[in-house]
């Protein structure tokens, strides 16, 4: 097995060497770097000539350039980096550690989502195979994958953020276009939770009845500038969570796993009066406190009242707790949408470009505010990273599901008797989930590198466009700074990947 790790080290390495030197080699010869000025008026034109050219070393052989810039890289394995200077003088390095920090906050929130919906869907699309449901999941997901992210991120930008700013400022919903909000989360609801036709039906029914009322309440109140959850939806929320947690682990018969959960829900209830003076402007130090606090007291309620299933009714309990606790800090945070609103430019909440909408120096809002001034730029250019990743995750996790349903002993845990449920979530989908942790690691390192159109259009200063801007300039510094990332990611990930296999797999190592 050590042969086998040091052997892909080896390679690895070899594939980051080769891989950097074309790199190289392409980026200074893509263009002139001199042509802007040669192209000027000025005076000093040859002076500032030489100036580039000595600073740039653009009359040395280009593997002596080569060498100076991985002699630098090379002192990282001492915790030295030294990447070099752009063209105008400023350091790589901190270019480098400024874009990586917004490429990664975009990436790692568009890669979890992704994780979450596709693999959900794939489990629901797998297990409906052939159903209405399946179909359209199937249609959706070869759209969105062959969706041109370009194309995607400007019509997100215009109804997302220039059309929305427009809605927002004297936002109303018609009764036509409540009406078909209300049939479209029907539609999606009864086809999720299947049935027989009837029972489709008065799901469909019911939902639409359900979503109609409470946007065309939310419409009266003007809820789209004050938007709030209330205790009322709170306590809903939970007991959904509840009986979700019920039904993917012991079903809705075991009274003392649902005992604790419902216990769990009291005392909740009881938190969200108990907290609110606390979360009234709090830091993220306190809301990180009260989570280990909510699982704490979870996890005690489950094993206090879990009897033999304390191990089930403990993660019944949390993952009860941890919703619950997700709706009060989302009631919190809609709160402070009306302070956001009268603090943004112009009553523009979505900027079309940039990170931030206020300069962080110059915000004066309290935590709940800072957090859409931190975020809501997030939003357009997540949306079109987790489209086109959601297809993936949907389409693989379909087939893994497919495959592992048909295999023998799935059909011998049924004709034990268990029920769909037991089969699906403790036997099928462990084992359908095992190829998908590969894809997951390079889904992450191709959205990493993979980002730069995205962040182009959105204005996002991260990695895509220090890329950009060392192309555009025929600089090859930041260039290769980007590859550092985006190529080291995808190497590693696929490194990782084969040793985790060798591990799983030991005909592999051969």
């Amino acid at each position: 097995m050590l042969q086998f790790i040091l052997r892909r080290i080896a390679i690895s390495t070899l594939i980051m060497f080769l891989g950097s030197v074309l790199m190289y080699v392409l980026t200074i010869n893509s263009a002139d770097p001199l042509q802007d000025l040669r192209e000027s008026r000025a005076e000093n034109r040859d002076q500032l000539i030489q100036a580039r050219i000595d600073n740039m070393g653009l009359n040395d052989p280009w593997w002596e350039r080569y060498l100076g810039w991985l002699t630098g890289v090379s002192k990282c394995f001492v915790l030295q980096c030294d990447l070099g200077a752009t063209r105008d003088g400023a350091n790589v390095n901190n270019l480098l550690v400024a874009s990586a920090g917004a490429s990664l906050r975009l990436v790692t929130l568009a890669t979890f989502l992704a994780i979450f919906i596709g693999v959900a869907l794939g489990v629901l699309s797998a297990i409906r195979q052939y159903s209405g449901f399946d179909y359209v999941i199937t249609f959706a997901a070869f759209v969105f994958f062959s969706l041109p992210s370009f194309w995607a991120a400007v019509l997100l930008k215009d109804f997302g953020a220039i059309k929305f700013n427009n809605w927002i400022a004297d936002p109303a919903i018609s009764t036509t276009a409540i009406a078909v909000i209300a049939a479209v989360f029907a539609v999606t609801v009864a086809s999720v939770l299947g049935g027989a036709l009837r029972r489709q039906l008065l799901t469909a029914l019911v939902a639409f009845v359900v979503v109609f009322g409470l946007v065309f309440w939310f419409d009266r109140i003007d809820w789209w500038l004050q938007p709030a959850l209330g205790l009322p939806l709170i306590l809903l929320g939970s007991l959904l969570g509840l009986a979700f947690m019920l039904v993917m682990t012991v079903g809705l018969a075991h009274r003392k796993v649902m005992y604790a959960g419902l216990v769990t829900v009291g005392l909740g209830l009881v938190s969200y009066f108990v907290t609110g003076p606390i979360l009234e402007d709090p830091s993220w130090l306190i809301i990180i406190a009260l989570t280990v606090v909510t699982v704490l007291v979870a996890l005690a309620v489950g094993w206090v009242m879990g009897g033999y299933e304390r191990r089930v009714a403990s993660i019944v309990t949390v993952g009860t707790a941890l919703s619950m606790g997700f709706l009060i800090f989302m009631d919190k945070l809609l709160r402070g949408w009306a302070g956001f609103l009268d603090m943004a430019p112009s009553g523009r909440p979505v900027g079309t470009i940039g990170q931030n909408r206020i300069i962080p120096e110059r915000f004066e809002g309290d935590f709940w505010e800072g957090i859409f001034n931190w975020g809501i730029q997030l939003v357009l250019p997540t949306i079109v990273l987790t489209l086109i990743s959601i297809a993936t995750y949907s389409r693989y996790t379909r087939g893994s599901m497919l495959e592992t349903i048909n295999q023998d002993y799935i059909r011998t845990a049924r004709s034990k008797g268990l029920s769909d449920r037991v089969v699906f979530t403790k036997h099928a989908l462990r084992n359908a989930l095992i190829p998908i942790t590969t894809i997951v690691a390079f889904d992450f390192a191709s959205l990493l590198g993979g980002a730069v159109i995205t962040e182009t259009i959105f204005g996002w200063r991260g990695l895509g466009a220090m890329f950009r801007l060392g192309l555009d300039t025929v600089d090859p510094n930041p260039v290769m700074a980007y590859y550092l990332v985006a190529g080291g990611a995808a190497v590693l990930m696929n490194m990782f990947a084969d040793i985790a296999y060798a591990f799983l797999d030991p005909r592999i190592r051969r």
